[in-house]
């Protein structure tokens, strides 16, 4: 069986959300690299530099989950219960991400400021 539809369509988005966090983030990081360089001992800086960082690294285990959860469903004869608990799993990664992509976004938002 292949992969469903809407779980097709929930990988896409998760996919071009993880995109976009990235995206914030790199951003941010060479923007608070930039002020780090003028004030190296600027704790706050220092603060959103690992909150970036370890956004991103969020970021990247989460697609690596959802790469492990795709080859999950992907063969043919996996079970409904098997492919909805994939589904399932992925709109809790979902919720993260979003949650994941305000923070990096008001991060980069405050460092342009």
């Amino acid at each position: 069986m292949p992969i469903p539809s809407e779980i097709q369509a929930l990988i896409d988005r998760l996919n071009r959300e993880l995109d976009e966090t990235e995206g914030d983030v790199i951003a941010g990081l060479n923007l608070v690299r930039q002020r780090l360089s003028l004030f190296p001992e600027n704790e706050i800086l220092m603060q959103f530099f690992a909150a970036l960082s370890n956004t991103l690294f969020f970021v990247e285990i989460n697609r690596s989950r959802i790469s492990n959860l795709v080859e999950q469903i992907s063969p043919n004869d996996v079970p409904a219960e098997v492919v909805q608990d994939a589904g399932e799993d992925l709109g809790l990664i979902l919720g993260r991400v979003l949650e994941a992509k305000m923070n990096a976004n008001q991060l980069k938002t405050r460092l342009e400021d």
